[in-house]
């Protein structure tokens, strides 16, 4: 790995070890493969399904596109994770009432299990992983990540990059001829 960057790298970059999603990728990677071992290998779900259980386990019953929202995702990544959970038995579906085209999701008992099972475990990783950093530090990371968390939606919103992802037909499969030549 090239030298760490500096606040003017990554301001300016000139290499991929500059670029600043770059970086934050490589410090996702470095502990997200203990944290997808515990849940493909411990409990046998996703951790995109983690994800989801954890997020139920903390709001409750929720619309299943209000649910979509909550979690950043769309909703046929959502409807699909829900129904990969509900095959497990680990989230329950009903009808909602007024409008039988909507449907409401809530963990089940085994859900609410395999969370508080789950939980002290991710609650450790997550207390080994910021062992040793002084909590000044803490509390400054925290606030460069909501400005990230911000700015990323404001210049998404803004439509820094035009460009849109086409998964449907083929998407990066029909670019590679362009740039094979």
């Amino acid at each position: 790995m090239q030298a760490f960057p500096d606040a003017g790298a990554l301001r300016a970059p000139q290499s991929l070890d500059d670029l600043l999603l770059y970086r934050l990728s490589c410090a996702t990677r470095a502990s997200s493969s203990m944290a997808t071992r515990l849940v493909e290998g411990g409990f046998g779900i996703t951790y995109r399904e983690w994800g989801m259980i954890g997020m139920l386990a903390q709001i409750g019953e929720i619309r299943s596109s209000a649910f979509a929202e909550r979690l950043h995702l769309d909703r046929v990544r959502t409807s699909r994770g829900l129904s990969s959970l509900f095959q497990k038995k680990l989230v329950e579906r009903r009808q909602d009432a007024e409008d039988g085209r909507e449907v409401h999701v809530r963990l089940s008992p085994s859900g609410h299990q395999l969370f508080r099972e789950l939980f002290p475990r991710f609650a450790n990783l997550n207390i080994e992983l910021l062992d040793g950093i002084d909590a000044a530090y803490i509390d400054t990371f925290l606030q460069c990540l909501r400005w990230l968390e911000l700015r990323g939606r404001e210049l998404s919103m803004l439509g820094a990059v035009p460009e849109k992802a086409d998964r449907r037909s083929g998407g990066t499969r029909q670019r590679w001829p362009k740039y094979s030549r």
